[in-house]
């Protein structure tokens, strides 16, 4: 499931489906032409491999020698000849290797893409007087934003046209837009390389005109003041890529755009937004350990941001504004967060909070929903995403209900807070993205759309399961299932792809993805390991998979690997993993610690050089991972780094079959990550196995922009297990 993220004036998150669902090496030299990949009409492509420059890598706790250091090239759009000859190399390179798969990888781009519905919509949503929903049209990469005044009978007013947008572009993104409080202009920003470097610009929505303004290097969010002329946007740090300054920008001013915050701290992101009450503004910090909220009136854009409460160490809060009180969820004395309310003039000192939702051990409280006549809460527990209602006069509170055993249930946009109306998303694993209205003086449910999944897909072909895999160390993992049913019987025959991140407190859901079918009606089994570092059992799920005990993360993956297996639920020799970014790291470890219990890896854009990266804080967003994986300029977690970074750990061992990939304009891990990786690995590896490298040269972090343009990627994926699965159809 890959929601849209689309905002007028505060964040509607409209979810479109499926749209955006041993050979002798030759080197490559500085200035040598590439070797052939073939030396002869009959012989196996040749792997190209880096050659090795001496490089230390130095630290206070010890220096290390790191050969292909020179594959790093911090400004990819000077394209240094020497990095970019060996990154052709190794597309070619797979490209060969992958010949084979070619009319396979069509074939399930043309299934992939058959399922979706191309001219689809989101559901409208109401606000301030419009129906705001964004809409594709047949044939096209990317969404029509637009809305209709009162009335969804009236006519349609488009306020971007994403395909049109996108004209000549090899890649192209709108990170948010934002509706002024008249409704009569329009912020929004777009990237045009991947980078997640936003450019903010305002359109007026009365004459169709892009005013003259285009702020480049910010990040992607921006909010208006009352007086529907200031915007305040946050700005990038040009080298880490962090947004770490706040400016007001008055159109019509002619003066330059005012610094109005600068946080000092590195290890702090930063956002923008508006309050529920529409009273407020507020700039909101965070790091892994604490949070602060600075607020200012609305309507008083040339005041100044001031702390709701000022942070404290190791306090993580955020809050809320209605009908004069603050709602704020909160971590004081409640490791799974609790709600807690004061006064507006007494919200600055946690002693005057009163108790609203009480902290439970059992019970994560991940957000929530201000009504005037009700409050609704997202909670976890037993690794399910559930809603609760309670109502403000009286009455019970209630759990909206499922059916499903794996399952998540979200809050959706409901911008408007004397709605007597819900609106949530429901998925599971075998039930596409479906947005219901839930009546809450009644429970009454009415379903607003179900993501189509054209063809002949109907759920009750499948199953799903909720399994509890034990850990080396006593702790029961969660599993998620999802099979075909007449294909699988627990016989330990069938083929599993088993996914997991376990990150950050990054919980992974029970999601549908109509692209996975592919594969199911294959015969695979489909697992999502739910492994500690997530947060799907509460905080302390978090805490168990980070810094120094990161590596339960790796062992919990392995260990749910051995207990599906034991349990019938995949053959021995096919296993497949798959992770991404930091979920690569994952891929990397296992890869390193069990080869032999995986025939093949599939590591996106990879986080495998971990002290490297944490070691320079010139490197994007470096800094605001100390509290995640340690900081090694100390020594405890210098070593410990070390003892799993994937790319220090590689050795002479047989490693399974992979695939790692990577974007040229990959911000959060770049890539020189992957790139260095594979490099050391090639040289290496005992085996005879598969080792490609995809590398995209107009992409990021998120690989391609387009609906469809992205689906080439999960039909290479899928084709490269299929093929090794003997599945060539």
């Amino acid at each position: 499931m890959s929601p849209l993220k689309f905002r007028p004036t505060v964040m509607l998150a409209l979810a479109l489906a499926g749209l955006l669902s041993a050979c002798a090496p030759t080197t490559v030299t500085p200035t040598a032409e590439l070797t052939p990949l073939a030396a002869a009409p009959n012989s196996a492509p040749i792997p190209p491999v880096a050659k090795q420059v001496p490089h230390l890598v130095r630290s206070p706790n010890g220096d290390r020698s790191d050969p292909y250091y020179w594959l790093r090239d911090d400004d990819p759009e000077q394209k240094n000849a020497d990095v970019m000859a060996w990154l052709n190399a190794e597309n070619a390179y797979k490209d060969a290797m992958l010949k084979h798969t070619e009319a396979l990888q069509l074939s399930l781009f043309e299934e992939i893409k058959a399922r979706i519905k191309e001219d689809d919509s989101s559901v409208p949503v109401f606000e301030n007087g419009y129906w705001y929903f964004a809409r594709f049209e047949a044939g096209k990469e990317y969404p029509i934003y637009a809305r209709k005044k009162g009335t969804l009978d009236a006519p349609e007013e488009i306020l971007l046209d994403g395909p049109k947008m996108a004209e000549g572009q090899s890649f192209f993104s709108i990170g948010q837009i934002e509706v002024s409080p008249n409704n009569q202009l329009l912020a929004y920003s777009e990237d045009t390389t991947g980078r997640r470097n936003y450019t903010l610009k305002v359109k007026s929505l009365s004459t169709g005109e892009t005013l003259p303004l285009s702020v480049a290097g910010i990040d992607p969010g921006m909010v208006w003041a009352a007086d529907n002329r200031t915007i305040f946007y946050v700005k990038k740090n040009p080298t880490t890529l962090l947004g770490f300054q706040v400016y007001r920008h008055q159109l019509g001013a002619g003066t330059a755009d005012a610094l109005v915050y600068e946080e000092k701290d590195p290890s702090f992101y930063m956002g923008l937004g508006k309050t529920r009450s529409n009273e407020y503004l507020y700039i909101g910090v965070q790091s892994t350990l604490e949070s602060e909220m600075r607020v200012l009136k609305a309507n008083d854009p040339l005041g100044e941001f001031k702390p709701l409460l000022a942070r404290i160490n190791n306090h993580e809060y955020q809050a809320d504004h209605l009908n004069g009180r603050w709602l704020i969820r909160t971590n004081w004395n409640a490791p799974n967060f609790r709600l807690m309310e004061a006064a507006a003039g007494k919200v600055g000192r946690r002693e005057n909070w009163r108790g609203v939702v009480a902290h439970r051990a059992d019970t994560f409280i991940a957000d929530f929903a201000l009504f005037n006549q009700y409050l609704v809460v997202g909670e976890r527990s037993d690794g399910l995403r559930r809603i609760k209602v309670l109502p403000k006069a009286g009455g019970a509170p209630y759990y909206i209900k499922s059916d499903e055993p794996a399952y998540a249930a979200f809050i959706g946009d409901n911008p408007e807070p004397d709605s007597s109306t819900l609106r949530y998303t429901f998925t599971a694993l075998t039930t596409p993205n479906s947005v219901f209205d839930l009546d809450l003086k009644s429970g009454a449910r009415t379903l607003l759309k179900q993501d189509p999944v054209l063809g002949d897909f109907d759920a009750s072909n499948y199953s799903s399961e909720r399994v509890w895999a034990p850990a080396r160390d006593g702790t029961r993992i969660p599993v998620s299932l999802v099979y075909r049913k007449n294909l699988f019987s627990k016989n330990a025959t069938a083929p599993l792809l088993q996914f997991a991140y376990g990150s950050y407190g990054i919980s992974l859901e029970p999601a549908f993805l109509s692209a996975r079918l592919s594969l199911l009606d294959r015969g695979f089994v489909f697992a999502i390991a739910h492994v500690r570092g997530g947060q799907e059992m509460g905080r302390a799920w978090y805490e168990n998979g980070k810094l120094l005990k990161k590596i339960n993360t790796f062992t919990d993956f392995i260990d749910v690997t051995d207990f599906l297996v034991a349990q019938g639920y995949a053959a021995k020799g096919q296993v497949y993993a798959q992770g991404g970014s930091a979920g690569g790291l994952l891929m990397g470890a296992v890869a390193n610690m069990a080869p032999e219990r995986y025939r093949g890896i599939l590591a996106t854009v990879p986080f495998v050089d971990v002290v490297t990266t944490m070691l320079d804080e010139s490197i994007p967003l470096t800094t605001n991972e100390f509290d995640e994986w340690g900081n090694p300029q100390e020594k405890v977690y210098y070593d410990y780094m070390l003892s799993y970074s994937p790319y220090d750990n590689l050795k002479a061992q047989a490693y399974p079959n992979m695939l790692v990939s990577t974007g040229l304009w990959d911000s959060q891990v770049q890539y020189f990550e992957p790139a260095k990786y594979v490099a050391r690995l090639r040289t290496l590896k005992t085996d005879n196995n598969l080792l490609l490298f995809h590398i995209n040269m107009e992409a990021g972090h998120g690989g391609k922009s387009g609906r469809f343009a992205r689906l080439q990627d999960t039909a290479r994926e899928y084709a490269f297990m299929l093929d090794l699965a003997g599945q060539r159809e």
